[in-house]
Formats: C-alpha cells, structure tokens, sequence
C-alpha cells in the first residue's frame, strides 16, 4: 500500500480545510497561483517598529499531528512549523520555489539529476552549522523503506545521494521526475539529532520552545537566521477549538490576529482591525466513501451531485465568495486546473431522481454526514447539503465530532459514509492533490478505486514531457468528476485578522502561515 501523507485541512491550517467567506482575494486560471488582495483597513503609512514584540495567534486546532516534521501529516502542523523548518528550497508567495538552505541549484536537461550547492552560514537552531552530511541524511531518512513506503514517497525514485565536497550534494533519480524539487521542500534536520519528536529543531526564522497541550504552542525568533530575520521576537499561538470565542478574543485583546475566518466573523469585528483577504488553496467537498452503500455505486453519487447547488453554499456560507469547483483541483495550479469541470453537474433535481430510481432507491434512503465539530464553516456547508438533498428523498443526518475523532475514526479507519472537509496540497505539485485517489494509496480515505486513473498516474509521474504529464493529470481529473468520486464544492474564501498593531501578513498558495514578515507597528 502507498504511504502517501495526508494533507486534509479542517479550517485553513490542513491538513482539513474550512469553508471561509465574507472576505476573497482575486483568482487566476493562469500558469502561476493566484494573488491575494488585502482590504485597506491598513495603510501605507504605517512602519515597522524597530525593536521586536510579542503576539498571540488564534489558532483553531492544537498540533494533533507529530512535531517531528518528517513524520506531519496534517496541515494544521505544517503550516505551524512553515516557521520553524526549512528545505533545500521553499515556496515563496507566488508559488515559486526558491533555495532556501541551497544557496543554488542546478536540473540536469534530462531530470534525473538535482546538484545543490548548500548556502554559507546555515544553522540549525541548536547551533550547530548544517552540513552535506545533514542534508544527505535527512533525504535518506525520507527515502527509507525498511519499515515499510518511504516517508516521502516520491523518494523511491532516488537512486543515489552523493556529496563531492564540503558544499555539495548530487541527487540521482531512476528515473526522470519534472516535479521531484517540489518535493526537496522537505526539512532538512541535523543528522546526530535524536529529540525531533518533543524538541524540534530547524533551521526557519523561528525557534521551537514549548507546547502545552489544548492550549498553545511557543516560539521565539531566531537570532542566528541566515535570512531576513523576524520582526517578532516571540510568537504564541493560542488553540481557540471554539469557533465562536474567536472573536470574543480578537475584540477582548487576549488574542493579536486570527486565521481562516468566515463572513460572520469578519462583520462582528467591525472596522477595529486589518482584515487580510486570500484563498484557501483547497478544494472542500462531501467526500464519500466509495467502499459503502449505497456510495459504491457510481449512479448515486452522480445523483447527489445533481441534487446540490454550490453557489447556494457559497452564498450562505461565504456571501458569494470562494471559486465552484468540480473536481480535486484548485485554480492556483494553473495549467493542470480545468474550470470547465464546475459545470459538469448542474442543479438537476429531476435528472438526480431518474439516476437514483436506475440505482435501485427510487424512495431515496438515509445517509450520515460526519463533520468535525469545532470547523463551524464545515457545519454550515453540511447542513445546506442536508437541505437540498431532501428534495430527492435523500434523509442527511449531520454528525458532529471532534477533530481528533475525525482523525482517527474517518480518516485512518475510514469508519464513515460521507464527510464535508477541505483537502490541500502538502507541495506545489499537482501530484500531491491527486495522488490520494489512486487504489492503493494509504491516503485514499474514500476509497476510490479506478484502474485507468491508477495506469494514468503512473505515467503522469513517469514522464519528463510536460505535456504528457498534464494531460494524464487532467484527465485523472475528468475521472474523478465523470465518476462523482465525491461532490464538489468549492476553494474556500479566507481571511486573516489582526489588530492595528501589526501589519505585514502575506499569504502562500499553500498552507504557511509565515510570521517572519508580521511586524509590530508604530503608534
């Protein structure tokens, strides 16, 4: 079975992503991700201080996930230690991927070999100076499959790692890979380092310090960061698990600035802060479970996505905010994101009901809608599903439970029929949105199961031909929609608040939340 990570993004942080609204930056369908606009509540006059400060960050789930970041899986972690943790390269704003702990890099014509030349005056924030054998290990440890699939899967592919000099490291793949230096984001850790799990140690712009549980996750600036160092010398992020005492904080001072916010939220805070306008670079759906009646049959699924209207979603939930989608990609992968696909199924009640009574439920049936409790965004979309399968006789009970359950008993265990979450992408590849859909892949939570969409992701990700590779993505795509693996919805509106006593927060096509250009502001 593959062992691909998961990256499911409850509420903009994952990996379990919710439906945001009442705030939503400008698409593009172009080859590049898209760019986020912010709302004037800021202005252009306002300036860094120059000394340093403290803030505190909402945030909507604790670190369920290990803090090894190796061994992260969700997005709610990943985001977090965007800060903390670096690669040879990393994403910037516009979705490039840049040297990071490289200070360069070079592809050979053919794609199997990655040469990186590591940057002068790197440290790991337990002091000591990064090295090829740093680097050489930290790949490997990924690579390895003695245990089982590698970490990352994506380095089965490597053939060997070498290191010629002090500065170098040559990677050779088997075979030829376009889309592998997306996946040499990953951490690089110090070699003769044995506490990642409860101490974590990086080489990003901020230092790992403490967690206590359910309640918040500290870290403080890196004084030795080879970078652009943080304004902020120290950031606390505060588990806010409670949708409604968001904004009972951000007004009560207790807490600086907040993510993923929704249209309610927003119009309760009023005109007292910066409002960040985005996307959430996902794609939220009622992701069914392929394996369980009466969702193994592909005429049902169709039918329900017949029944639903998204614009009517995204009305209630987002005030019109947010971008319909009809498949599991989302507008910021450009050339492999077909817009098209959105209006594969339109609102058709009647079409819903003949597709059911082929299916053998002409009198409907009684489904479960399990949805994470404390991701009000979520609960609000399944409860306009609910309403508009009635019309084809379709009872939806909503079940609320906790993140953690949905973690172990609908993600892991697969114990469910149906569930409204957001999915994202763990590296700018569309790989890592589609990969989850091939059979045998340990994150394939639904269950899907198609053979052609198997053999096209194995040639997608065998091929060094550009065009080859996004026609195979593309169409994995149409299967996906043709055969209603789930009904789609949209990618999420998403808005950040913070009080007027910080400005500078820019946002990424992926998850991060990057606290290294958030600066205090004078007064």
């Amino acid at each position: 079975m593959r062992n691909h990570k998961a990256h499911i993004c409850c509420a903009l942080a994952l990996t379990l992503a919710l439906a945001l609204g009442g705030c939503a930056g400008g698409k593009s369908t172009g080859d590049g991700p898209q760019t986020d606009s912010r709302s004037q509540s800021s202005t252009a006059t306002d300036t860094p201080k120059e000394e340093g400060a403290s803030i505190v960050v909402g945030i909507p789930q604790d670190l369920e996930d290990s803090l090894d970041p190796h061994k992260t899986e969700m997005a709610g972690t990943r985001e977090i230690f965007f800060n903390v943790f670096e690669g040879l390269v990393k994403p910037d704003t516009e979705g490039n991927l840049i040297d990071a702990v490289a200070s360069s890099h070079t592809i050979s014509e053919d794609h199997k070999t990655y040469t990186f030349t590591l940057r002068e005056g790197v440290r790991f924030h337990n002091g000591a100076d990064v090295t090829v054998d740093d680097v050489k290990y930290s790949i490997e440890r990924c690579a390895d499959a003695s245990e089982g699939e590698p970490l990352v899967p994506a380095f089965s592919a490597i053939e060997k790692i070498d290191t010629p000099d002090e500065k170098t490291v040559e990677i050779t793949l088997k075979e030829a890979d376009t889309e592998f230096l997306a996946y040499l984001t990953t951490a690089i850790i110090p070699k003769d380092y044995d506490d990642q799990a409860a101490q974590p140690v990086g080489t990003g712009p901020f230092v790992y310090v403490s967690r206590t549980p359910q309640d918040n996750i500290v870290m403080e600036k890196n004084e030795d960061y080879w970078g652009e160092p943080a304004h902020l010398d120290k950031v606390t992020f505060k588990v806010l698990t409670d949708s409604n005492a968001i904004v009972t904080n951000l007004k009560g001072g207790s807490v600086d600035m907040c993510f993923h916010l929704n249209a309610t939220q927003i119009q309760a805070l009023g005109d007292d802060f910066r409002i960040f306008e985005g996307t959430m670079n996902l794609v939220q759906a009622l992701y069914l479970n392929n394996a369980e009646e009466p969702f193994n049959d592909p005429k049902v699924r169709q039918a329900l996505c017949y029944a639903v209207d998204p614009q009517q979603v995204l009305d209630m939930v987002s005030d019109g905010k947010g971008t319909i989608v009809g498949t599991s990609m989302f507008p910021a992968f450009g050339k492999y994101y077909m817009p098209e696909l959105a209006d594969l199924y339109t609102q058709d009640v009647d079409r819903a009901k003949e597709l059911l009574k082929e299916a053998g439920y002409e009198d409907g049936f009684e489904m479960t809608i399990t949805v994470p409790s404390n991701y009000q965004q979520h609960v609000d979309a399944a409860q306009i599903l609910a309403e508009q399968l009635k019309a084809i006789s379709v009872n939806a009970k909503i079940e609320l439970i906790e993140w953690d359950s949905w973690l172990s008993d609908v993600y892991m265990d697969r114990k469910f029929q149906s569930t409204v979450v957001g999915v994202d992408a763990a590296t700018l590849t569309a790989r890592a949105m589609l990969d989850r859909f091939v059979s045998d892949d340990e994150s394939n939570f639904i269950n899907f199961s198609n053979e052609e969409y198997d053999k096209l992701f194995e040639e997608a990700i065998g091929t060094a031909d550009d065009a080859k590779q996004v026609k195979a993505y593309q169409r994995m795509e149409e299967i996906l929609a043709e055969e209603a693996a789930n009904v789609y919805i949209q990618d999420m509106a998403d808005c950040v608040a913070m009080t007027p006593a910080f400005d500078g927060y820019e946002s990424y096509p992926l998850y991060a939340l990057d606290m290294s250009k958030v600066y205090p502001v004078e007064e």
